[in-house]
């Protein structure tokens, strides 16, 4: 089975918006989730950071096409997205749309990712402005994921 899921990276003032909600390699993530059936990717997105964060988004430029298999024959197919803040309450989340519960929603310094799972690959890419994007990466783990 295949899925499809979207995530968004906001930076701002070189602190990038993450997730404090478990997942399968650590307790710190990106906000995103699963594209439902007939739902254009950017909705999804939006749709996906509103409930998760509180804000309103806008989609911007594609920064990379990843996979991920985890147990069970599920094959993910992450698309990650540049967004902006254009609105919204940043920490108003939408209650019990998500199957992990979100403990919280915060800017976290670039610097502070290593210290919450993040590899130094993805540190780099985002220090960098995400030189590559738009490419296909393959695992999940070739970009510090």
């Amino acid at each position: 089975m295949i899925v499809v899921r979207v995530t968004g990276i906001l930076i701002e003032d070189e602190r990038i918006l993450l997730l404090d909600q478990d997942t399968d390699a650590r307790s710190w993530t990106l906000p995103g989730g699963r594209v439902e059936a007939g739902e254009p990717l950017a909705d999804a997105l939006v749709r996906e950071m509103r409930e998760e964060t509180g804000l309103d988004v806008e989609v911007g430029r594609l920064l990379y096409v990843c996979d991920h298999f985890p147990d069970g024959g599920l094959h993910v197919v992450h698309m990650t997205f540049e967004v902006i803040r254009v609105g919204g309450t940043l920490g108003v989340v939408t209650e019990g749309v998500d199957t992990n519960r979100i403990r919280g929603v915060r800017f976290v310094p670039l610097v502070e990712l290593p210290g919450l799972g993040f590899g130094s690959r993805f540190v780099e890419l985002a220090q960098e402005g995400w030189p590559e994007a738009g490419s296909y990466m393959g695992d999940k783990a070739n970009i510090g994921l």
